[in-house]
């Protein structure tokens, strides 16, 4: 993958109790790169981004954001230096408002007017939100929530989104939204890792893929050549 690093993985290890899920795996994301992480249910993908994103500390192995080590650090410290997650699930706090949603994904800002004007875009790109701030997060549907859940991040203006299964469950129309959406931030030249079992459409968006599999990297390169490997082909795209 072209261009200069902005994060930098190597031989990382990560495991829950005596098991290791994650073992050795090397990922490099250029920056403004969309890079896709692919693989079947239970293969590791939320495991890796809870790594990255300081959730889960590494037991062997090097994560390195912009020149500097990470691993280790927590996941507070993580996020101030620009490495946001949308996770999986959603998890938007669904007693809260949608703009109380929002007011939480600013949490490192000291700055009303750049939270408004973050805000504002954020509304702009997702005017569902705009018309319901009032709203309880509970009362959106399972699209409407994703939407919120990568505004939320957004409001943090991260220089690495990960956005962890950001079509799951949801309709098909929701899942072309919310991949137009990320095709508009690739454009805008946001740096994003996806991890996806929708493999289509993530390869169609990505810059780069990787396809994990028992915990391990065994395919990986620009994302139009993993589309047309025929392990690929065969395993995900229903070929």
């Amino acid at each position: 993958m072209s261009g200069a690093a902005l994060l930098e993985v190597s031989g990382l290890t990560l495991g829950y109790g005596r098991s290791d899920v994650i073992k050795g795996v090397d990922l490099r994301i250029a920056s403004g790169a969309a890079v896709t992480l692919i693989g079947a249910n239970g293969a590791g993908k939320t495991t890796i981004m809870r790594g990255l994103s300081g959730l889960l500390k590494p037991r062997a192995g090097s994560i390195v954001f912009d020149g500097h080590r990470i691993d280790g650090l927590p996941g507070h410290r993580v996020a101030r230096l620009g490495v946001i997650q949308s996770p999986e699930g959603r998890q938007v706090f669904s007693n809260l408002t949608i703009a109380e949603n929002l007011a939480l994904g600013a949490w490192l800002l000291n700055d009303a007017r750049e939270e408004a004007r973050r805000r504002e875009g954020v509304l702009a790109r997702f005017p569902r939100l705009a018309e319901r701030l009032d709203q309880s997060a509970g009362s959106l549907s399972g699209g409407e929530q994703q939407m919120l859940a990568i505004g939320r991040a957004l409001m943090s203006n991260p220089r690495l989104l990960l956005l962890d299964e950001p079509s799951l469950g949801l309709a098909p129309l929701f899942i072309e939204e919310i991949f137009r959406i990320i095709e508009d931030l690739k454009r805008e030249g946001r740096t994003i890792l996806i991890v996806e079992q929708n493999a289509s459409a993530a390869l169609d968006v990505a810059d780069y893929a990787y396809v994990l599999q028992s915990g391990v990297i065994e395919i990986e390169g620009p994302a139009a050549q993993v589309a047309a490997d025929p392990r690929v082909v065969a395993a995900y795209l229903g070929g």
